[in-house]
């Protein structure tokens, strides 16, 4: 089966890249050898437009180093293993549609709890042991007060962190929201909403935010091994 010749540009052009962009592409295995003139100039043809496109459709869903990877995996010829990397990510994204679906639930628990009921510590906690209670260093909890998400007592004198009932709330809401990947300026936005009128809506709307991305990522996914399917069975009819 004969290629059309295609030179650096042409193929940049398709991609939206610069040509040297094509050129690092080609170093690094991305796109399958290409043979030289006598020149030392690379020649592309077809197989390496099917391999950029199809390249460049995985990265959307399963970020550019897997996409890399699979590249890399198809060209050495294993195909099982390029197989194998596509299924790990599909399930990853499965994953996180579960761990969203909990933390969904778990957040509406927490939320709707009231800060001095019986689920709630009957004392203030030192920063220590609310680390502990919600298994997360101290560090990331001196981060979220920084960043304004928490504001615990002082004990005067010593200047020593006290977190009462509403700030243990708030600071498991803040861990599960951020298990979820949530930047700190949207988890402030659903503290806010919670703590000024005891509104969940802020808190719904991110996850549905979140819902609808893992969503995106799902097409993108399939349009990425869609491109790859075309690729491989491409190449072994050639």
């Amino acid at each position: 089966m004969s290629h059309r010749a295609l030179r650096p540009v042409d193929l940049a052009r398709e991609a939206g890249v610069s040509t040297q962009q094509i050129r690092n592409y080609a170093d690094a295995g991305i796109l399958p050898p290409a043979e030289r003139t006598a020149a030392g100039y690379r020649r592309f043809d077809t197989r390496h437009r099917e391999a950029l496109l199809a390249y460049r459709a995985l990265a959307k869903g399963y970020g550019w180093e897997a996409a890399r990877t699979i590249m890399l995996a198809v060209h050495d010829g294993d195909l099982t293993g390029a197989l194998a990397l596509v299924d790990a990510c599909h399930a990853a994204l499965h994953q996180q549609r579960l761990a969203l679906r909990a933390t969904g639930e778990a957040l509406e628990a927490v939320a709707g709890q009231d800060p001095g009921g019986p689920a709630a510590p009957q004392s203030a906690l030192r920063i220590g042991e609310v680390a502990a209670l919600l298994g997360v260093r101290t560090s990331a909890l001196r981060v979220w007060e920084a960043a304004g998400l928490l504001t615990p007592q002082r004990e005067p004198g010593t200047g020593y962190r006290w977190y009462g009932p509403a700030e243990v709330r708030d600071a498991r809401m803040i861990h599960m929201l951020r298990q979820g990947r949530y930047p700190l300026a949207r988890i402030g936005d659903v503290l806010d909403g919670l703590r000024r009128t005891g509104s969940t809506e802020a808190l719904r709307a991110a996850l549905a935010e979140r819902g609808a991305a893992l969503a995106s990522t799902a097409v993108a996914m399939l349009e990425g091994s869609a491109r790859l399917h075309e690729y491989v069975t491409g190449a072994a009819g050639r």
